[in-house]
């Protein structure tokens, strides 16, 4: 199912199937105590109103997968949601979380559970009890089920038996199967994201590294001092782009690990490298995805230096634009087919096409959406100009942490 489709079915599920089971089952089992809903619209309209924000309210713990501690914040929504007197939420075997009364029927419904589990089918059954005063005497399994998996079940359990409660477990149980649905393409999307920073390491030239060390290994014997700060420079850089922990960074963490890289390659290539920087100070606590800005000034060396004898020029901006941080890399190098450069983009280049231009639109468009991909501006022997928008905020993004999109 891909995200567009998942999006409708979402948006389906709530404005179309919850609704319905607050104006039917809802709201018949509660008809007894209906109060004046005077200045709220009619009691249907009252009963969606609550039953999305009850929804809302249910999701996010799903979205990070059926554990048993997600099943037990979400269990007592869920259980409001069809107004029975108890739901349970399983894996395969066991129950995960019980919320309302009748625990003492947790054994007789876990042995019913393995028929639903195994066919993804719906099951109904009555409860024996020998308590006086349970009020649980029928139960609906409804199974939760991720493309043709099932990965557990939701029990509605009421005091007598009732069709209206058997369509809307099973409404409700594929309202949260498409929640684990997103959880498992958020994970997929966290895994992806991992391979493509792992790609990016791997890409860190190992030219640049053997480089790097020669460029130290030449000043040890004529200058000790000058070598020392190289090396620490390297060992910074190095540290901060084999980090382990976050999907973020800051731009000025991302700005100083840039200005790590530059001191190398000024070393080496001394005069022959200009670099102009602009930093407005107000966009440095803005948040990026991590490593999206030093592949770009990779590129941007090795395009403004190669097959030159003259000297080179970049320059990197990094401004204000209101909601906005806009981040410019430009060269006065050989530049690029335009034609080419699409080619890249698309990932048809092949990996000696540049990885990293690739690599960063496409994590940008993840995060941020379509719109935010890199503008690159070039032509042969004209340079190169990369711009990127960085929006200021934005929901799930922040320093270290990760970013589920909505």
């Amino acid at each position: 199912m891909s995200a567009g489709e998942i999006s409708a079915f979402v948006a389906g599920l709530c404005v179309a199937a919850l609704p319905l089971l607050a104006a039917g089952y809802r709201l018949g089992r509660r008809a007894a105590r209906t109060r004046s809903l005077a200045g709220l619209g009619t009691p249907v309209e009252h009963a969606t109103f609550e039953t999305l924000h009850t929804a809302s309210l249910a999701a996010p713990p799903l979205r990070a997968g059926l554990t048993e501690e997600t099943a037990r914040k979400s269990a007592r929504r869920l259980r409001t949601l069809l107004g029975t007197d108890a739901l349970l939420l399983t894996d395969h075997e066991s129950v995960l979380a019980w919320d309302g009364v009748g625990e003492h029927h947790r054994a007789q419904i876990v042995e019913r559970l393995a028929g639903p589990v195994e066919t993804g089918r719906g099951e109904a059954f009555r409860l024996t009890c020998e308590v006086p005063d349970c009020p649980l005497r029928w139960a609906v399994v409804a199974p939760l089920t991720v493309d043709d998996r099932v990965h557990g079940a939701l029990v509605a359990c009421a005091p007598g038996e009732s069709a209206v409660l058997v369509r809307a477990a099973g409404e409700v149980a594929r309202w949260v199967s498409v929640q684990l649905e997103l959880a498992d393409l958020d994970r997929s999307r966290t895994r992806l994201i991992e391979a493509e920073i792992r790609a990016l390491r791997a890409q860190i030239s190992p030219h640049f590294i053997f480089n790097s060390l020669a460029v130290i290994a030449s000043f040890v014997r004529t200058d000790p001092e000058r070598a020392r700060e190289l090396l620490l420079e390297f060992a910074d850089f190095t540290r901060y782009s084999f980090r382990r922990h976050g999907d973020f960074t800051t731009l000025a963490d991302e700005l100083h690990a840039i200005d790590h890289y530059l001191a190398l390659v000024r070393a080496r290539f001394g005069d022959r490298l200009s670099v102009t920087l602009q930093i407005a100070p107000e966009v440095l606590p803005v948040a990026l995805p991590f490593l999206c800005l030093q592949p770009l000034v990779e590129n941007a060396v090795k395009h403004g230096l190669e097959g030159r004898t003259d000297k080179a020029h970049i320059g990197i901006t990094a401004r204000d634009a209101g909601a906005e941080a806009l981040v410019v890399i430009e060269d006065d190098g050989a530049g690029m087919d335009p034609a080419l450069l699409r080619r890249i983009l698309a990932g048809e280049a092949g990996p000696s096409g540049g990885i990293g231009l690739s690599n960063v639109d496409e994590r940008l468009r993840q995060v941020y959406g379509d719109d935010h991909g890199l503008v690159i501006e070039t032509a042969v022997g004209a340079g190169m100009k990369i711009t990127a928008r960085l929006p200021k905020y934005q929901p799930g993004v922040h320093s270290g942490g990760l970013l589920p999109r909505e």
